[in-house]
């Protein structure tokens, strides 16, 4: 377990430097606004198109690791939402609530670190546990907090989730990695060259701007957050678990990959959507500032419990 802590530290020494960063001001919001924009715009496509457009459709597409995923994220979204419920508060504080306890940081943390300490092989899985937050989870807070704020649907929902699914480069650069595997069309050299060097770049910006990001936040209603945290760092865990080994049986490694992406603490992506609908924003930035602070030991607790199946 030692060995496995000190196997993460450094992906977390580089989130404490770039914290550090943040609150001298050495480093401003605009700033980490411009890194976030480098690694979501350039250097994660650049990793993830050059992966998937070197596997064929089906290494890519595990109809197992998608529901085992799938059915331990309801599981705790449902739990949050129940607890908001019981709580009181309304539809869009509910979804904004539920979706903390059960989306996490896999694009900024969770690929990157895992590609590292697993291997290449981790971003098939990763990349199906981004596609259904992304896809599903992030699809379903919009339309809850709409409903919840307008009183129904219209249709102008249903065009927002459309533009920003097809406005999210993560997704683009699977979908369009696919589809050049599917062509069967080479890389040529010097471009997977240029892919690999943008791409190595995305683990210690995205780190760094993580870091830098959460100087900005606040630590408010902390038995709230730390529910929450709760939520996402343990029992999220698992629920995937617990579907992926005993119920829809994934192979030992993709399995031990869905575990480990399902502990990362709450996603930052959140935040920007609870801000833009002004549905509890505060309470979103501290679960974020709180279980990505326990997760320095959680999620290397998750990774050791996972170990073996990898090996």
């Amino acid at each position: 377990m030692i060995e496995i802590f000190l196997k993460t530290l450094p992906f977390f020494a580089i989130i404490g430097l770039g914290y550090m960063a943040g609150r001298v001001r050495f480093f401003t919001e605009e700033a980490t606004a411009y890194l976030t924009k480098f690694v979501f715009y350039f250097a994660l496509p650049a990793m993830l198109f050059r992966f998937s457009a070197s596997l064929s459709f089906d290494e890519i597409l595990e109809w197992p690791i998608v529901y085992a995923f799938l059915a331990g994220s309801a599981l705790v979204w449902g739990i949050g939402a129940i607890v908001a419920r019981l709580r009181g508060q309304g539809l869009s504080s509910l979804a904004v609530e539920a979706q903390c306890c059960a989306v996490g940081n896999v694009g900024f943390l969770g690929i990157p670190m895992l590609a590292l300490l697993f291997g290449e092989a981790s971003l098939g899985p990763n990349m199906m546990v981004l596609i259904v937050d992304s896809v599903l989870f992030g699809s379903l807070i919009v339309i809850l907090i709409n409903a919840g704020q307008d009183g129904n649907l219209s249709p102008r929902v249903f065009k927002t989730i459309g533009l920003g699914l097809i406005t999210n480069p993560m997704i683009m650069a699977i979908v369009l990695g696919v589809v050049w595997s599917l062509l069967r069309l080479p890389i040529p050299v010097p471009a997977t060259e240029f892919l690999k060097l943008l791409g190595s770049a995305a683990t210690p910006v995205a780190l760094f701007a993580i870091g830098a990001s959460l100087a900005s936040k606040s630590a408010e209603r902390m038995h709230i957050a730390g529910w929450i945290s709760f939520c996402k760092l343990v029992l999220h865990p698992l629920a995937v678990a617990g579907f992926a080994l005993w119920v829809f049986d994934v192979d030992p490694f993709s399995a031990a990959v869905i575990i480990s992406a399902a502990a990362l603490p709450v996603a930052g992506n959140i935040f920007i959507q609870a801000q833009h609908y002004g549905v509890a924003p505060q309470r979103v930035s501290a679960s974020i500032l709180i279980s990505t602070a326990f997760s320095i030991l959680t999620v290397s607790l998750v990774i050791g419990w996972v170990a073996p199946l990898v090996n």
